[in-house]
């Protein structure tokens, strides 16, 4: 029991000097992030449409 209050601690206070670490991203910088996550979604979409479409003509 005691060990894991001192594992639970020890991972809280490194969540803490983490969350003290963070700053908010700039506008541009959000935006960066915002497309590349979209392009990325857009791409796994894509795949994934084009596996069923391949699976589908082959039944």
């Amino acid at each position: 029991m005691k060990k894991a209050l001192t594992s639970s601690r020890s991972f809280f206070l490194k969540c803490k000097r983490v969350w003290h670490a963070l700053k908010k991203p700039s506008k541009p910088e959000f935006e960066m992030v915002a497309k590349i996550s979209a392009v990325g979604i857009a791409v796994l979409g894509l795949l994934g449409f084009l596996i069923s479409v391949i699976i589908k003509a082959m039944i």
